[in-house]
């Protein structure tokens, strides 16, 4: 067995207790990286959102829209304007109160915008998760790193005749 596969096994026992042949692809390819100190290769959310198809960038641009003050504002703006113009400015308003076409363009608005929005959510959602994934794997890479100086840094204490246990305890050398 070879110094990379021996400190393999010692961080999957020691972070993971977990016995290496029992480590998932995932965390035996952490681990890997960790050893062999290669970068995280998982590109950031800007190059996920690159590879989006049309119809889930109008779908987040839609939700985007829906779910802003403007829209909101302009949208009660033209419902004031609507109910305001068909209720006290016209003699023969063209939607008499209880306001039927306006409840019609409503609902069709609502029956479209429901739906995108819901799919503009569920994308954000499986981006969330890919995000959260990678943000696991740095961290465990990084929690091994951490693992490796200590251990290397317990070794240079012992090879300078310091007790790392000792040494971190009281904060200097026993007497």
């Amino acid at each position: 067995m070879n110094s990379r596969d021996y400190l393999i096994l010692q961080l999957a026992e020691e972070l993971l207790a977990t016995p290496a042949d029992q480590l998932s692809d995932r965390e035996r390819r952490i681990i890997d990286r960790a050893v062999s100190r290669q970068r995280n290769p998982l590109p950031p959310t800007a190059a996920l959102d690159e590879r989006l198809s049309w119809p889930d960038r109008l779908a987040d641009r839609v939700a985007a829209i829906g779910g802003s003050w403007s829209f909101i504002v302009g949208f009660g703006l033209v419902l004031a304007a609507w109910t305001g113009i068909n209720a006290l400015l016209l003699t023969r308003p063209f939607d008499p109160y209880p306001f039927i076409f306006l409840n019609l363009l409503l609902s069709m608005l609502a029956a479209i915008q429901a739906p995108v929005i819901m799919m503009s959510q569920n994308r954000m959602a499986e981006s969330d998760r890919k995000q959260a994934r990678r943000d696991f794997e740095i961290n465990l890479k990084a929690e091994f790193e951490i693992l490796a100086l200590h251990a290397k840094l317990d070794l240079l204490l012992q090879a300078n005749g310091i007790d790392p246990v000792h040494k971190a305890v009281t904060g200097h050398k026993p007497a």
